[in-house]
């Protein structure tokens, strides 16, 4: 796939930062695939024609992966933090539900590695895969700080299955004004509410449900009589092959719409489920991302757009944080 327009340096630059994991797949002739939000956000926001500077940690097996190629094809300006360690991971299908297992964990990322030149941007999309980034990150300011919740929410062992950690306050929470997460990463009985306390007051946090939409909560709307937040459809795809970095596509693209107000389409006022046309934009990225293997499924703007135009589920009112499935698994998507 080809971009739908080549980056243009003069549009908004956005850092983003994240270990690369290598996801076991058995189809694959290497045995796995590139993932991790790292290479799902910069590609997505590549693709959206912004101009993206990718930090990715790497150990010795992934720094050699294809799908590093197609972000360098994308427009994305790639540099590789060389780990001795990097994130492996095992899906694993059950009856009860998705499970992840942890075969390597990523050694940290380091601020002090970072290029000096890439401290400055418009925006820093913060997506560790499990706790690779520490606290230290959040001195990389920028005027929009996206943080994919995600990985730090994981407890990660070598030959465990991965484990959800409690959401609780931290610095890269704080400085963030853009945060995703799924619902599957939060115990069941997790209030919205009590997620929406823990980000900057000025925040958005988005919880994405998969097809059954999501629900975007605002702090500075907590003094309103109805529940918080407002839940959005979610866009039909057109069969699922691979869900995994599919939040992370969400969250690239709402930021895509937020650096650059005139991609967003105009979806009318007529559609009470809609909150929008940037949560429009990034439901109808992340219903394509699931429909290739791995980086492959990651649209163009163009693909976006017309995916837009379909009409969408009906979004649940007032779903609850997490769903009843209590999959193992905190899921991207």
């Amino acid at each position: 796939m080809t971009p739908d327009r080549a980056p243009d340096p003069t549009q908004p630059t956005v850092l983003v930062v994240g270990a690369a994991s290598r996801d076991i797949a058995t189809e694959d002739p290497r045995g796995w695939r590139l993932g991790g939000a790292v290479s799902y956000g910069s590609l997505t926001l590549a693709r959206f024609g912004l101009h993206v500077r990718a930090f990715i940690g790497v150990d010795a097996e992934a720094a050699r992966a294809q799908e590093l190629d197609v972000l360098r094809d994308a427009g994305v300006d790639v540099e590789l933090a060389r780990l001795a360690r990097g994130p492996v991971f095992e899906n694993i299908e059950a009856p009860e539900g998705r499970r992840q297992r942890c075969l390597s964990v990523a050694d940290p990322i380091l601020v002090s590695a970072l290029p000096d030149a890439w401290r400055r941007s418009d925006a820093v999309f913060l997506g560790p895969v499990a706790g690779e980034l520490g606290d230290g990150w959040a001195s990389i300011t920028a005027p929009h700080v996206v943080l994919g919740w995600q990985g730090l929410l994981r407890r990660v062992r070598a030959g465990v299955d991965v484990a959800r950690l409690p959401p609780a306050a931290n610095s890269l929470l704080a400085a963030a004004s853009l945060v995703g997460a799924s619902r599957e990463d939060f115990a069941a009985g997790t209030t919205p509410e009590s997620l929406r306390r823990l980000v900057a007051p000025s925040a958005t946090l988005v919880l994405t449900d998969g097809a059954a939409g999501g629900l975007v909560l605002d702090r500075g709307s907590e003094d309103r009589d109805d529940p918080p937040g407002q839940p959005y459809p979610a866009i039909p795809s057109d069969g699922v092959i691979d869900a995994t970095g599919a939040g992370d596509v969400f969250l690239a693209a709402m930021l895509a719409a937020r650096l650059q107000p005139a991609l967003v389409p105009s979806t009318g006022a007529s559609n009470s489920d809609d909150l929008g046309g940037a949560v429009r934009l990034a439901a109808a990225a992340s219903s394509l991302a699931v429909e290739a293997p791995g980086v492959f499924g990651v649209p163009t703007l163009a693909a976006a757009l017309r995916r837009a135009t379909r009409a969408p589920r009906r979004a649940s009112r007032r779903p609850s944080a997490t769903s009843s499935r209590g999959s193992g698994r905190p899921s991207q998507a």
